[in-house]
This record gives structure tokens, sequence and C-alpha cells, in this order.
């Protein structure tokens, strides 16, 4: 899949997925409540072909259990999720009640990103709306995305406050589940009133990892799930800049799905590894009784070259409960309906791009640039397909995120496994590189690509892109 992960390391029952030290900005901020079972947030369907909903961005939401200045969509965080069907129309009125400008990404649907579509260049000020329309194409896969702020500058802060919600488009197999459960996993650090810590000048050049690890706003939640039932987890890595190598402990976790597309038959792995943005769609099938943790594990995205090592430590993320007498579980079907993600050979245009650091890691950029909403990047005839190789320059591995567009990935420099099917985050290897193969068929208009490591991107990691008939 282009991702990569430190290997297995123990985490022992109970290990919070909070690390406390004394004098840490979260010394007075612990969770009210762990373990409780996981909640779904509120579904938003749509019906006769059209969904509307009205997004209002504002701090005031509780998380672990207790009351905090972090912040929300509609008062929760994650908001609402949205549920939408091939050849919908999604209309959603964004009214901002925060005290910086911010806007709406919907990360990873195949949408125009022109006018009030999925637009990253759009300002919604403080105390006012802004109505947005996307139209869902009809053969639009079925499949796991999600929404989350992206005014350039203000993305990782808005998105550590809280920010993010779950997008589906339903669809797809019929596959033999009982349950489909969403499971978005964001953190952050609160101080001792409950309000978002800031960052210091170190954490952003690292991408920061918030103390504070959550599952759908929840702390360790639990799961339940009867010995020979099977559940679907749609997991999201919301986290700003945490990787997130899964496992669960006694089993195996039954890949469909990765960046909303369906692989060509269920692949049944010991970890999956998720970069911040990607979303694993898996199915979960207990076969007798206990208590397993779904488990991060460390991770390394080597160094910054000036300020040591970037790790993330082993987190508890939630607890899957099965009771009840062991029972079989039913087999899962041998194809799914994977995209036919087409040859290698068809690119017409080869081109490379570099994600680089560079004064003392301090400054940020594409090919040697820092980002300018102004300034055209890469230009594409529509129709074409292209294959890109992105580097990173720096002994630090960078999530490559492109808008609108997806990707397959032909290779890596590191030989991580490949899914075969579009993606549209990939983990470019400290001073490696990937190669992608992007076929520009679905929409014309201009977007962005970028590090999803956001304060990288928010630095100024990140080109536009302007896709031209």
């Amino acid at each position: 899949m282009g991702l990569a992960a430190a290997g297995a390391v123990g985490v022992a029952g109970g290990a919070a997925g909070w690390v406390w030290s004394a004098g840490s900005p979260d010394a007075g901020f612990r969770p009210a409540v762990s373990g409780a079972p996981l909640r779904d947030p509120e579904v938003l369907g749509s019906r006769g072909g059209r969904l509307h909903v009205e997004l209002t961005a504002a701090a005031g939401v509780r998380l672990a259990g207790r009351d905090t200045a972090a912040l929300g969509f509609n008062g929760t965080s994650p908001g609402p999720t949205l549920r939408v069907r091939p050849g919908d129309e999604l209309s959603v009125r964004l009214t901002n009640r925060l005290k910086q400008p911010t806007n709406l990404h919907t990360h990873g649907l195949r949408v125009s990103p022109q006018g009030n579509g999925d637009n990253p260049f759009l300002r919604i000020e403080p105390g006012t709306s802004f109505d947005y329309l996307l139209r869902i194409p009809p053969g639009h896969p079925a499949g796991t995305f999600w929404y989350h702020p992206h005014h350039h500058g203000m993305v990782a802060d808005q998105l550590f406050g809280g920010l993010a919600g779950m997008l589906l488009v339903d669809g797809g197999p019929d596959l033999p589940v009982d349950r489909d459960r969403v499971l978005l996993v964001t953190d952050t650090t609160m101080d001792a009133g409950g309000g978002v810590a800031q960052p210091g000048r170190m954490d952003r050049m690292r991408g920061r990892q918030g103390e504070l690890v959550l599952v759908n706003g929840q702390h360790q939640p639990s799961i339940s799930a009867a010995p020979g039932t099977a559940q679907r987890w749609r997991i999201v890595n919301g986290c700003v800049s945490r990787m997130l190598p899964l496992r669960l402990t006694g089993h195996a976790l039954d890949l469909v799905a990765l960046d909303g597309a369906f692989l060509p038959a269920p692949a049944s792995r010991d970890r999956v590894a998720l970069a911040p943005g990607n979303r694993a769609d898996v199915v979960v099938r207990p076969t007798a009784a206990g208590r397993f943790e779904l488990v991060s594990e460390a991770s390394d995205r080597g160094s910054t070259g000036v300020g040591g090592d970037v790790r993330s430590e082993p987190v508890v993320l939630a607890t899957l409960l099965s009771a009840g007498p062991a029972a079989p579980v039913a087999p899962l079907p041998a194809a799914l309906p994977a995209e036919n993600p087409g040859s290698a050979t068809e690119a017409q245009r080869q081109v490379a791009f570099t994600m680089g650091m560079g004064m003392g890691g301090m400054t940020f950029g594409i090919d040697g640039r820092a980002f300018d909403p102004e300034r055209d990047d890469h230009s594409v005839l529509f129709g074409t397909t292209e294959e890109w190789t992105v580097t990173s320059s720096t002994p630090m591995a960078h999530p490559f995120h492109l808008h609108v567009w997806p990707f397959v990935v032909l290779a890596t420099s590191d030989g991580a496994p490949l899914s075969g099917t579009p993606q549209d985050v990939v983990l470019v290897p400290p001073r490696g590189w990937v190669r992608l193969r992007i076929p520009f068929t679905a929409h014309t208009g201009r977007s962005v690509f970028h590090c999803h490591i956001l304060d990288h991107e928010d630095a100024g990691m990140m080109a536009t892109i302007q896709v031209r008939r």
C-alpha cells in the first residue's frame, strides 16, 4: 500500500492512548470517561438524490467525557456522518463561528474543485456562511471518505482542534457483516482548562502529535461483537501527523478497501498501516470470547535532521469485547468489485516533484518553492494520464495527498506492498520516492497536492495543479 511503519511493539493491557507526564500541557486534563461503548456520530443521509446539511464550526464540545473548548461541527467532534449515493447532490451550508477563516475539504471525493465545489482556495470569514454544492458523479465508487477544514495556514490547528467528520458513499458489495461501524481516529493535546494546547516550534517542524488519542471523540472505547459475527470497521486516520500501524490482538484484519476503493479480494493482514488521511475498511470476525485491543503500534517517520527522531509511541485505540460460546464465521467473498487501474504504459507524460525542507528544517516547500495560491505550479491536459515520481529530500517520511484525482502507486523505494487500486494518500519514505500513475479524466479545474503532515502543508509544502481542456 505504499505505507511504512515500524515493527511490533507490545502494549500492556490498559496502556494509555493518552500519554501524560508532569509539566506537559495536559497535566491537568484527564479523560473523565474511558472504555465506554463506542458511539456512532449522528448520521445525515440523502433522500431522493439530494442531501442538504448545515454545518456550524465552533468551539465547545465534549471530548473523553469532558466539556472542553475544543472545536467541532454542530457541537460535536467528530461532526455528523454524511451518507450519499453515486449521482447525488450534496449541499452544505457551512457557517463559521470560529475566530479565524475556514473552509471545507471533502477528502477523497472525486468531485469538481471549482466554484462552490471541493475548492481549497475558498475563504469563509468568521461570522459568515457559504453554500457548497458537490455533485457526486453517477460512477463514483462506494466507500469511506471524510471531511475537514483546508484553509491554508490554519488546517493543522483546526483539525487538531477537532474539526472533522465522516463522509460515506453508499453502495458496493453486500459484505457478510452484522454491523457497519465508523472509527474516526484523531489526536489533540488539552490544557488544564479544557483548551487546545498550542504547539511549539519543534512540534510544528516534526508534525505535532497529540497526547490525547480519541476514537469518535472517545477515549479507548469498547466495541462489542459476539463470536461468529462480523463487523465492518471504517477506520480513518484523522490525525494531523500521527501514523497508525494498526493491530488487533488475537485477530487478523481482513482488509477490503483502502482510501475508499475496494481491493480485488479481501487481504488478511496482521497489521494495516495508515498515514494521516488514509482510510481502511476492515472486517473483524471474532471466533471466541475475550478482550482484544486495537493498538496503534510504535512507528518511526525518520528524523527532522536537526531535532532528532520522529516517533509515535504505542497507543491503545479501542477494545473489542467478545462474549459467548465460540462459533464459526461466514466466509468473505472471494472477489470484490475493485476498479480497473489500467495499464502502466498509458501515461502520456512523466514528471517529478520533490518534497523538501531547508534552513534548519524550518522552511517547507515542493521543488524548492513554498506554496503560493496565486501561482500555477503544474498544468495538465484533461483526458491524459501522467506518471509522477514524488521524492522526499529529507530524512523524514512525508504522506503525499492529491485532491480530486486519485492515483495508483506503481512502486516505492522501500518496496512496500502495493494495493493495486486507486489511493489519495501515500507515504513517501525518508530520502525515498514513490511512483504514481494518475488519470486526469474525471474533472477539470484547479486544486492542490501537498504533504498531509498538516503542519508541513501549512508551512508551505503544497503546490497547485490546473487541469484544463
